[in-house]
């Protein structure tokens, strides 16, 4: 597995690593077992990218060769068996702004877009991390999917919920149809923020949830669970517990096989979660 080695934050089995041509992956059994979507998320491994972007860099923002790139997003797209020239990308700005994509937004890169639905086989959702939340759905009913972004401002704004909402309005999603994971983030352990943060977490989120979402410490900063904020989100948006599986896995814990902003600042490539409904 290219000396691949991830710490997970606890034993339970939350994901499978994958490797295909030599490009590891990470998925979820809880969304395979759907049987109507290819997915997975990357890693840094695996690509050809050289320096700062070594070597599974997704994304054209960060300064990368796009030609590098392009044949990176080509190798992860083998590997997860889905279509390269189907894919439709996000350009986040921690919006909670959700669009709906069709066949005519295949190989586009969507402006102020932080997630993307669809119901169409065959086309690939693309968001883009290195720290912050990737929240995937699946509506196994109706035959629609959904993937976003959400770093803090996206949480306290109720991304998933947002998302939930554009699925419902769109395809008639039965929110507790749906299938939905968090993907590898920032843990709490890792992330420090400050006191205006919190100040938006808790006009957001009731008292009783406080405790298990940020701790302050001797410094007057404070921790913060993105995880656990938006595994409320979707008990709140209508998933149900048993339908949702939450990350174990730390971008910041793992800087030798995940992307991190925390460890490494500008200096980096991007992650990127990949959705596609099965032709």
């Amino acid at each position: 597995m290219i000396g691949m080695k991830i710490k997970y934050k606890n034993q339970e089995h939350i994901f499978d690593v994958r490797e295909r041509k030599g490009v590891p992956y990470l998925a979820y059994p809880l969304l395979e077992r759907t049987g109507i979507v290819n997915h997975g998320f990357s890693t840094r491994l695996g690509g050809v990218s050289t320096g700062c972007w070594a070597s599974m860099n997704l994304s054209t923002s960060r300064g990368d060769d796009p030609e590098a790139v392009a044949e990176n997003q080509r190798r992860i797209a083998a590997a997860i068996g889905v279509d390269e020239k189907k894919m439709v990308f996000t350009r986040q700005t921690h919006t909670t702004n959700v669009a709906v994509v069709t066949e005519k937004d295949f190989g586009s890169s969507l402006p102020e877009t932080d997630g993307i639905i669809t119901n169409v086989p065959g086309l690939c959702l693309v968001t883009f991390y290195a720290d912050c939340v990737p929240l995937y759905f699946i509506d196994p009913v109706r035959k629609a999917i959904g993937l976003s972004h959400s770093g803090w401002r996206g949480t306290v704004h109720k991304m998933a919920n947002v998302t939930v909402e554009k699925m419902q309005e769109t395809f008639g999603t039965n929110p507790a149809d749906m299938i939905a994971a968090i993907g590898p983030s920032i843990c709490q352990d890792c992330y420090e923020v400050s006191e205006d943060v919190i100040e938006q977490f808790r006009e957001n989120y009731g008292e009783e949830y406080w405790d298990s979402l940020y701790y302050q410490k001797p410094n007057g900063r404070y921790q913060l669970n993105l995880w656990r904020a938006n595994e409320i989100n979707f008990l709140e948006a209508g998933i149900l517990k048993e339908h949702m599986a939450i990350t174990n896995v730390c971008t910041c814990c793992n800087p030798e096989v995940l992307f991190s902003h925390r460890v490494t600042g500008t200096a980096r490539g991007n992650l990127s979660a990949f959705l596609a409904l099965k032709e």
